[in-house]
């Protein structure tokens, strides 16, 4: 038996749910119409306490061991489970007294599409299974590994690899590599699901989109595209999976031209019949710089759900177009669609880009009182940013304070960016040591209070953070920037590569870049380097050496007049990297499309679309 297949039957069952069953319960021996009556009636049941009704029944006409009758009601127990019908179907394992493989599998199976910390359970039960002498089969692992990447439970999933792998149902098996490469990639081992796809000798399409979906898990894209690629070289066809994926690649990398060929790719395969490509379409071109595109593609959608409005929602929002996201919710609403908690998101994120507070509380508050959807941590964020970037900082610490939950180290360094911005340098101390308290190992954080206290010339302040940051052994992450041209992604780290030749070429172009621009204006903001050894022109060359400016240097020697350069960072820009790439907008008449970690900004004219609110 298998369990998916009595699952489908169960659930296309549309006949009236079961009110107060109605048996004639006779002695034993049974007829043969007595005995299939319990299990027939299993496929009318709405509730568990339904399903406990007909298992009375069971237990009345001495039915309570025979294994049909258990395994439908288990298997019932699991489609849709909760904690309590699993918890059910779990004793109904229990008082078997000759349970089968078949009926672990079941249980195993909703076991696993539980949260993380019930999951594990089902291989907690797997032990006492082997103890028993049940041999497992084809359909054992996936659930088992799936429960083990739902709790992070990477050493018991290595432990059920290797039982795997001992009883020979790894290399090709459709079911269990996939499992296995998922398990790897939610644990943060996206290596160790690189061994196991290597060790399958025939892959196929559903062990490709595990390993692809993996690297863009690990924000390795470069990766998942060459998956791709290599599996288009196997003459294997992708379908809407892989494609969702391999977009999602193009919209980490910010690879516009990547983008439109795969949007052509799949145009030419049919895959914009699914609302989730499109959506995915929306996404890529979003990030990738080019929301006229992404707009394109949500116009032309014939079919739009609550993601595909929710993606254009949030296009908008990191655009820094507001009111155009709140327009495009006030036509949701009117098209009948019911937000969720990612529309929201995108609500208050758009609030944030241009300091609408007053709207962000009203999204906010709607969330709960209107349309029954509790905020998450990630919307918390977002009311602290709004509050934040709007100077509301002490509005902002008490909006963390009062929070029903425990705040995150997040919360603390989006206020802590904030105070930043706003030169707060008193309230900047208060929230570094709520950050410390929660986590000590972020490089981040020391870097930016260091700055802050280094503007206020605080310079014993700046080595203790120093010595702070080294005794811990924090690290800052570099900043990394890139551009695409001709198909080819070229990143750029700040201060990096000076001695390859093709760096100490760009560094040379760079410098010569920036003396023409002080020739019109521009004066580098040097107290951003917060080293009181350093001369100043020491100061101007790490600032000139920033990756996003190498990045807008390299692209305006390699592309052609007023064509748009584009430009991903993996930081937040900074202020002075803000304002020459304005002033280089205006003096080359060039459009410059920089995402950071936060929003886009378009250069245009001398101009940028955030009016300097960021």
């Amino acid at each position: 038996m298998q369990p998916h297949c009595v699952g489908r039957t169960m659930a296309s069952a549309s006949l009236p749910p079961l009110s107060t069953p109605q048996f004639s319960v006779q002695a034993s021996p049974t007829t043969s119409a007595d005995f299939h009556t319990p299990l027939s009636l299993v496929r009318y049941c709405s509730s568990l306490r339904e399903l406990k009704q007909i298992h009375a029944v069971a237990i009345k006409t001495n039915l309570q061991d025979d294994l049909p009758t258990i395994t439908r009601l288990v298997s019932s127990c699991t489609i849709k489970p909760s904690e309590a019908s699993v918890a059910y179907a779990h004793k109904l394992f229990d008082q078997n007294p000759e349970p089968t493989i078949v009926l672990f599998n079941i249980l195993s199976r909703g076991y696993s599409r539980l949260d993380g910390d019930l999951s594990i359970k089902a291989v907690y039960l797997f032990s006492r299974v082997l103890s028993v002498g049940l041999a497992p089969d084809f359909y054992t692992f996936p659930s088992l590994l799936k429960a083990c990447a739902a709790s992070m439970a990477l050493e018991e999933g290595r432990q059920l690899h290797g039982l795997a792998l001992k009883l020979g149902i790894v290399g090709s098996n459709i079911f269990v590599s996939p499992s296995l490469i998922n398990l790897y990639t939610e644990c943060n081992d996206v290596d160790g699901a690189r061994k196991v796809f290597d060790g399958i000798p025939s892959p196929c399409v559903v062990t490709y989109n595990s390993m692809i979906t993996g690297y863009v898990r690990a924000s390795r894209p470069n990766e998942a595209l060459s998956m791709f690629r290599e599996m288009q070289a196997r003459d294997l066809l992708p379908n809407d999976v892989t494609m969702l994926s391999v977009l999602s690649s193009c919209a980490q990398l910010g690879a516009l031209d990547l983008g439109k060929w795969v949007h052509e790719y799949v145009k030419k395969n049919g895959f914009n019949r699914f609302v989730k490509v499109n959506t995915a379409l929306i996404d890529m071109y979003a990030k990738c710089g080019s929301l006229e595109d992404a707009v394109s593609v949500f116009r032309e959608m014939e079919v739009r759900d609550t993601q595909a409005w929710s993606a254009i929602i949030v296009a908008h929002g990191i655009h820094g177009r507001s009111f155009k996201a709140i327009s495009i919710y006030e036509e949701m609403k009117r098209a009948g669609m019911l937000p969720d908690q990612i529309t929201f998101l995108g609500l208050l994120h758009a609030c944030s880009q241009t300091g609408l507070v007053e709207e962000g509380y009203k999204f906010f508050n709607s969330m709960r009182n209107e349309f029954g959807i509790s905020p998450n941590i990630k919307h918390y964020g977002c009311m602290v940013d709004l509050l934040g970037r709007a100077g509301q900082l002490e509005e902002a610490y008490k909006f963390i304070d009062d929070l029903p939950i425990k705040p995150t180290p997040i919360l603390w360094r989006t206020l802590l960016s904030a105070c930043s911005s706003h030169d707060n340098l008193e309230m900047g101390k208060q929230v570094i040591d709520q950050i410390f308290e929660l986590d000590s190992s972020h490089g981040g954080d020391y870097v930016i209070f260091s700055n802050m206290c280094a503007q206020s010339g605080k310079w014993d302040e700046v080595d203790r953070m120093r010595k702070l940051m080294g005794d811990r052994g924090a690290t800052k992450v570099p900043g990394c920037s890139s551009i695409e041209l001709d198909n080819v992604v070229h990143e750029f780290f700040s201060g990096d590569g000076v001695g390859s030749s093709i760096s100490t070429a760009l560094h040379r172009s760079t410098d010569k870049l920036f003396e023409e621009l002080k020739l019109v204006g521009y004066v580098p903001d040097t107290s951003l380097v917060n080293h009181v050894d350093m001369e100043e022109d020491e100061k101007e060359m790490t600032l000139r050496y920033h990756s996003e400016k190498l990045a807008i240097s390299y692209g305006l020697l390699n592309s052609s007049p007023r064509m748009t350069i584009r430009v991903v960072k993996n930081l937040r820009v900074c202020r002075d990297c803000h304002s020459a790439a304005k002033l280089i907008s205006s003096v080359f008449s060039r459009r410059i499309i920089l995402r950071d970690v936060q929003r886009f900004h378009h250069f245009e004219d001398g101009e940028c679309s955030c009016g300097d609110f960021w």
